[in-house]
């Protein structure tokens, strides 16, 4: 067997390999090199290859020595990239299931065959596939970003001062609260809420207003699709008020034609609070949203609760 020419210098002009052409024995040569374990840059050397896309196509198909893979961080990914290479995928799915780019994908599969054409339906599994591997790693990932970035914000407030919670609550009674109308005027503070922590709020706010916890009472109102012995327990262990101060439960008709998400273990209804003789606290609060949300020059009065901002 002939030796393989160590040089350019020992071919002859008419095997000599140029980036326009490459013979069927010079691509022979280079696939043995390759396949004894020679280098790109010695293959190159020895067969007086110029230019890296010539020896790209001699090479198709043959793949690196094993020398080459030298052990990386992220050889456990290269090798599910080939794996879901094998099973079909694009670059681009490969690279959305394996958070990398898809240049890093092209090192590691390039040296495969590629995937036959696939039938309508299997695209659709591909895709939803890897739309389902990508927001596997993704979902955690934002979940983690929203607990940082609302964790944060909790510690911007700090503890709230008895001026800021007589803002806030009246703030959110007028968002939530019973309110006079037009046509009908009542003067009474009646509150309502799904929100747990929102009605523990507001009844913080009472008491920060001096309202006693003896004028307060309270309803539960919830589908007659629910569990409303346990809705009652719920509520009552929230406002830690004693049974005698719940008013009688109020149903809502159950209507089969809608569907509701807001069900199992989880749901417990509405709380409705009302405080007894309330005419001149609704009055208040109506004055305190008022000037929480008048705009700059508005009203600005002495405050009971503590010194205005500076």
């Amino acid at each position: 067997m002939n030796s393989i020419p160590r040089n350019s210098a020992q071919l002859t002009d008419h095997c000599y390999i140029t980036d326009k052409g490459l013979t069927d024995q010079r691509r022979e040569q280079a696939i043995s090199l390759r396949r004894t374990g020679h280098s790109r840059r010695e293959i190159k050397e020895i067969l007086g290859i110029s230019g890296n896309s010539t020896l790209d196509r001699a090479l198709r198909g043959v793949p690196p020595p094993a020398w080459t893979l030298r052990p990386r961080a992220k050889d456990a990914v290269r090798v599910r990239a080939r794996t879901l290479r094998e099973q079909g995928l694009d670059y681009e799915d490969i690279a959305a299931a394996l958070g990398v780019s898809k240049s890093s994908v092209s090192l590691w599969v390039r040296d495969m065959p590629r995937p036959e054409r696939l039938s309508p339906e299997q695209c659709r599994q591909r895709s939803a596939e890897g739309a389902r591997l990508y927001w596997e790693a993704e979902r955690p990932a934002r979940e983690a970003r929203r607990v940082a970035v609302r964790d944060a914000a909790a510690a911007e407030i700090g503890t709230l001062t008895a001026r800021e919670i007589v803002i806030a609550g009246a703030i959110a009674y007028w968002c939530e609260g019973g309110k006079n109308k037009p046509h009908c005027r009542r003067d009474r503070v009646i509150f309502m809420n799904s929100d747990a922590a929102m009605i523990t709020f507001f009844l913080r706010f009472l008491e920060t207003v001096g309202v006693a916890r003896e004028r307060m009472v309270f309803r539960v109102q919830i589908h007659e699709s629910g569990d409303v012995e346990r809705a009652i327990r719920f509520w009552q262990e929230v406002t830690k008020a004693p049974a005698d101060q719940f008013r009688r439960t109020s149903l809502k008709h159950h209507n089969p034609l809608t569907i509701r998400k807001n069900v199992g273990d989880t749901y417990h209804g509405c709380l409705r609070v009302e405080v007894r003789t309330s005419v001149d606290l609704y009055r208040k609060i109506e004055g305190w949203a008022q000037a929480a949300m008048a705009g700059p020059g508005g009203p600005v009065s002495h405050s009971r609760w503590g010194a205005e901002p500076g």
